[in-house]
């Protein structure tokens, strides 16, 4: 599919969704969709414009489940442009049921971001509660542990993945790193994150090399 086929595809689809929120101003579903919509193609000024002046229609009708999703949405929103903080007050807003999971999902990416990884571990526990066969959920716990240089936590998370999905090439590649780091075999992690997505192994790199150097200088002073 060209690009030009793409553009106008999205085009149709951003007219569809302005036409239903014409027709059903009462619908916020179409809200959301075109909000989330206009994110992705980082259309932001216009999503948070959206986003926000559907929260004023609803939010006066106390219509809960409405509500939570626009700020769903605009938690997403904030976090695609960096404004990580500004995402987890949103986040932290849901009340609804069927969102907790994404939310706290989100809210432990966040606090990824932020660096703050003990936060970010905290929330994807009760994220994985919710949804205990979610790879996402797993993989941010596995970063998340990786980062605290908890390991063996680490390794498990990632063979939790690498069981149902192992196309994974981030999964693959950090499960490498944490072989590395555990003085076991590595290298088969790594070739199939290499064969998997060139782009990201070549991109991620550096990491082997700083994992080396650590467990060189742990080893240096193990010595002395």
């Amino acid at each position: 599919m060209t690009e030009k086929v793409k553009q106008k595809q999205t085009e149709q689809l951003v007219h569809r969704l302005v036409e239903a929120i014409d027709e059903a101003p009462d619908k916020f579903n179409n809200y959301y969709d075109l909000g989330s919509l206009l994110t992705r193609l980082q259309d932001y000024e216009q999503a948070e414009e959206l986003f926000m002046k559907a929260l004023g229609l609803f939010e006066p009708k106390g219509d809960q489940k409405a509500i939570n999703l626009l700020k769903y949405g605009l938690g997403n929103l904030y976090y695609s442009v960096g404004q990580v903080d500004k995402a987890i007050t949103y986040y932290n807003q849901i009340e609804d049921a069927k969102l907790k999971g994404d939310s706290y999902l989100m809210l432990a990416q966040s606090y990824m971001k932020k660096k703050q990884y003990k936060q970010a571990v905290a929330y994807g526990l009760t994220a994985l509660d919710l949804r205990p066969d979610d790879p996402e959920i797993a993989q941010v716990l596995g970063d998340s542990c990786l980062a605290l240089g908890e390991f063996k936590s680490a390794k498990d998370y990632y063979d939790r993945i690498l069981k149902r999905h192992p196309g994974r090439a981030d999964t693959q590649f950090n499960r490498g790193l944490v072989a590395m780091a555990l003085g076991e075999p590595h290298e088969s992690f790594l070739t199939q994150a290499k064969q998997l997505d060139l782009d990201y192994y070549e991109k991620s790199e550096k990491r082997i090399a700083d994992i080396e150097h650590t467990l060189q200088e742990l080893d240096g002073h193990a010595k002395k």
